[in-house]
């Protein structure tokens, strides 16, 4: 949620449908909330064009490329997407990438050496330019227990990886089930590691959910129509105002 205040006129928004109606319901607001949905650069998040090469450097034997990326708090259930792995590794030869840093990194670290899977997750830590490893990869895992709105998921579509999440909080205005990604209940790691295990079973339909998942990126969350949404928005705050 974001408040605006111009002289004597406010004007508040929300990333998603979800974070609204729930702001709306918990807080008792009476002042009106527009939703405006998070953006990604398009252009900046893409599949690189020589991404076949930069896999190398992770997938040395043509391995799939899971990826993680958050803030590794609780609410992102890192051990989870430790779960899924696992159980994807068991059908697929696969590495998974997990980017960012946080409480639970010492979790999942941990959660991978019992398992005797460690050599294959690879802790990358913080990145200054996070498409360069997120453009490279096959699948997002997001199990997330809640999300206002799924950035993480959107910056992966508009990088062809198909994002398989939770259907909790804004995701589902983000990823459409079936088409530019997977959506699961929290905690059902089964469902998820199912998704992704078919899904890198099947070159052609791996790559033709990659490229709906950019479509939708692009056509309803890249900057170039959301940020025209906020200068409108300023607009009419501002309009109210004199």
């Amino acid at each position: 949620i974001t408040r605006y205040s111009i002289n004597q006129s406010d004007g508040v928004t929300a990333v998603s449908n979800y974070l609204r109606d729930r702001t709306l319901r918990v807080f008792d607001v009476r002042k009106e909330i527009e939703v405006i949905y998070n953006s990604v650069n398009c252009d900046v998040y893409c599949r690189p064009k020589n991404s076949a090469e930069l896999r190398l450097e992770h997938a040395p034997n043509e391995e799939r490329l899971l990826v993680h990326l958050s803030n590794f708090r609780p609410v992102k259930r890192v051990s989870d997407v430790i779960e899924i792995f696992d159980r994807v590794r068991k059908q697929v030869p696969s590495k998974l990438l997990l980017i960012g840093d946080g409480p639970d990194r010492s979790v999942a670290e941990w959660l991978a050496v019992q398992k005797g899977i460690h050599e294959d997750v690879l802790f990358l830590g913080k990145q200054d330019q996070v498409q360069d490893k997120l453009g490279i990869a096959d699948v997002l895992l997001m199990p997330s227990e809640l999300e206002s709105f799924g950035l993480a998921a959107l910056e992966a579509m508009a990088c062809e990886v198909v994002p398989i999440a939770t259907r909790t909080g804004g995701v589902p205005e983000v990823i459409e089930h079936g088409v530019s990604g997977y959506l699961a209940d929290v905690g059902d790691v089964d469902t998820m590691a199912r998704y992704a295990i078919e899904l890198l079973n099947d070159e052609s339909r791996l790559r033709a959910m990659g490229k709906a998942a950019r479509g939708a990126a692009q056509a309803g969350f890249c900057a170039s129509k959301i940020v025209p949404q906020y200068e409108d928005f300023y607009r009419r705050v501002v309009e109210r105002s004199s």
